[in-house]
């Protein structure tokens, strides 16, 4: 795939990211220039330089659940990496450090899944990491065990969800086994109400047949998540 040709004034943010290209390979990635310590605020989404975008596209971020955008910038020349540099926190518009912090020379990365639900353009990741994904196509095909530790976007976290109660209501057995367990719990609660009312009667004078009054333990209710 070749790269896409900038329409913007570059170098776009000079102090902080250079831009090597590898033109006989259709290649490109971001090198650092700073140093700066995890979750700090490396660059921001502003506007402009960065637009709405009327549909995804390769070049576009995805900022909620039918929301992109263009940057417009250098910015778009950050690659994909499964234990990237910087996270996309699109919700407020900032390019921030990864946990481990930044110094010159760090190749600058994000997880493209964290802010993607369905890439238009999946590809093979060669990120070449301990922990890489392979096929890169969105947060909407990936496995828990994938996404597992990974920082998401509040978008891509609600999608997950409405996933996975889309598909436990197509799973018979696992309704089932659902309502299952929600019958267990109520018979264990009504039973636990019996024996506080049996027990009840013996703090009202009904004694035990060694003549000693027993006291019931008290119920402890589960409260849903």
């Amino acid at each position: 795939m070749a790269p896409i040709v900038p329409h913007w004034h570059r170098p776009s943010h000079p102090d902080i990211q250079e831009v090597v290209e590898n033109p006989s390979e259709y290649t490109t990635k971001s090198i650092s220039r700073v140093t700066l310590p995890p979750f700090s605020v490396f660059a921001k989404f502003d506007f402009p330089p960065c637009t709405t975008a009327s549909e995804p596209t390769y070049a576009t971020v995805q900022t909620g659940r039918n929301t992109h955008l263009n940057l417009n910038s250098d910015l778009l020349y950050i690659n994909h990496s499964c234990e990237p540099s910087l996270f996309f926190d699109v919700g407020n518009f900032n390019v921030l450090v990864g946990p481990k912090g930044l110094k010159p020379g760090d190749e600058l990365s994000f997880f493209y899944p964290s802010t993607e639900w369905s890439m238009a353009q999946p590809f093979d990741c060669l990120c070449g990491t301990p922990t890489c994904r392979g096929r890169i196509s969105g947060a909407r095909d990936m496995t828990e065990a994938q996404l597992d530790g990974v920082w998401l976007n509040g978008h891509i976290i609600q999608l997950r969800a409405e996933q996975r109660a889309g598909r436990q209501s197509q799973d018979p057995t696992a309704a089932i086994l659902q309502g299952a367990v929600a019958h267990a719990e109520q018979a264990l609660v009504a039973a636990r109400l019996a024996a506080r009312s049996y027990s009840g009667s013996f703090e009202n004078g009904t004694k035990g047949t060694n003549g000693i009054a027993h006291k019931a333990a008290p119920v402890q209710h589960r409260i849903a998540a």
